[in-house]
């Protein structure tokens, strides 16, 4: 078969890129245990070094800050030193500040080291959602980040399971220091792997011909300070607004809410979880899936976009009767069937930066409208908080999880009724 051919079949002709993929798994995967060794230690720590909760809420909140302002700048460091470089740099300042967390004996000194990983692990998204616009078509994007973005629910399954054999066997200093040199050992492989997709001596010409089938790009460089006046990013950035805190609801309050619900106590809510989470991850490889499938079959890539992302937030409405069940296993199919669609929907949402804009700007996109989803999240987790202290019930905050997609979907719709490639001086409807 010539090669003209394969690129219009849509036949893969070399694999080279589905390895620069793993790593971003595996990097994303690592994103999330680093994340969530705290929290898991968190108890021991408040017992050991006498923190109140007042303290806890802090630490957490210097991490979540400084996370939204780390998708500003490092959005931009990807797009102006590029993804080899600028994601090295993003898993060295995290890797280094989790270790940092094994010599900290003060509040002061885990709101420090929480801080500093904040800023590192802003880096992730921005870095990934770059690579995959670099290393892969149109019609493979929403695969591929769908494969990385499950890295993120493989990281929430793996913490729970080895980070208290860390801490039992060795102390829980060393749980930070282990979990912080994973990122150094990917960095490893990221170096010695990693060249930009033009000049890698390991992709074959068929492979680039491949990759770099959809139309050309201008080479001319778009401000960061442009990128605020475009209805794409805003679009991106409500999008993220609305659906990160639900997230973040379940990351946070999913054990809070089976304890109270169905008196699930620590040593029994492993399994619950770990099933919402392997749901999470299947579904975000059928969403990123289920976007590349249409456009195969020569569905637009708006419209297999925004019916894969309709779909999922249809699919995630059912939520709201695992707050009124008293039956464990129908909450856990409903919250898992939930988590399943979200990831599914943002497998798309992810990718949708790459559509948008080319690919010297999806760095700083994705930065911007991920700021705009951290803020979104820290609004989200004081409400809950507040609601939950007045209330009591977990039925207000189902309701709002399983409509906040639907609403954010309208409002994408609205800013971008068709997918446009922002330039400059046009727009190139996708």
């Amino acid at each position: 078969m010539a090669q003209t051919e394969l690129l219009n079949s849509g036949v893969a002709v070399g694999y080279y890129r589905w390895r620069i993929c793993a790593l971003l798994f595996f990097a994303t995967a690592i994103n999330y245990i680093d994340r969530q060794v705290l929290g898991i230690l968190a108890p021991q720590l408040q017992a050991e070094l006498h923190w109140s909760d007042s303290h806890y809420g802090l630490i957490v909140t210097a991490f979540q800050v400084a996370y939204a302002i780390g998708f500003l700048f490092m959005g931009k460091i990807m797009d102006n030193y590029g993804s080899r470089r600028g994601y090295a740099f993003a898993v060295l300042v995290w890797s280094i500040a989790a270790v940092v967390h094994a010599g900290a004996r003060t509040a002061v000194g885990f709101g420090v080291a929480r801080f500093a990983l904040g800023l590192g692990e802003a880096g992730n998204f921005p870095a990934a959602v770059k690579v995959v616009a670099e290393w892969f078509p149109i019609k493979e994007r929403s695969l591929a980040t769908g494969i990385f973005l499950s890295g993120s629910s493989i990281g929430a399954i793996v913490a729970p399971l080895v980070v208290p054999v860390i801490a039992i066997r060795y102390g829980w200093e060393w749980a930070f220091v282990l979990t912080g040199l994973s990122g150094i050992v990917w960095l490893v492989f990221w170096l010695a792997t990693y060249r930009p997709v033009n000049v890698h001596p390991k992709v074959s010409a068929a492979e680039l011909a491949y990759i770099q089938s959809d139309p050309p790009e201008p080479t001319h460089d778009i401000p960061w300070r442009q990128l605020f006046k475009y209805k794409q990013t805003w679009a991106f950035a409500w999008a993220k607004f609305l659906s990160d805190p639900i997230f973040s609801f379940y990351f946070f309050f999913l054990p809070k809410f089976f304890n109270s619900q169905f008196g699930l106590t620590l040593d029994k809510i492993g399994v619950p979880i770990m099933i919402i989470y392997v749901m999470s991850d299947v579904g975000s490889m059928v969403g990123g899936w289920l976007s590349s499938f249409l456009i195969r079959r020569g569905w637009s890539v708006a419209r297999s976009r925004k019916v894969t992302m309709l779909l999922a937030a249809f699919t995630v409405t059912p939520v709201y009767f695992a707050s009124q069940t008293d039956d464990l296993q129908v909450a856990v199919a409903l919250i898992g069937l939930a988590l399943f669609a979200h990831q599914a929907w943002s497998a798309n949402l992810l990718t949708l930066p790459s559509d948008m804009f080319p690919r010297h700007a999806v760095g700083s996109a994705v930065g911007i409208g991920s700021t705009v989803g951290a803020i979104g999240g820290m609004f989200g987790a004081t409400t809950a908080g507040f609601l939950l202290e007045s209330t009591h019930a977990y039925g207000p905050l189902f309701v709002v999880a399983g409509s906040a997609y639907l609403l954010a979907w309208i409002i994408l719709h609205l800013l971008t009724p068709e997918l446009k490639v922002s330039l400059a001086d046009k727009d190139i409807i996708l």
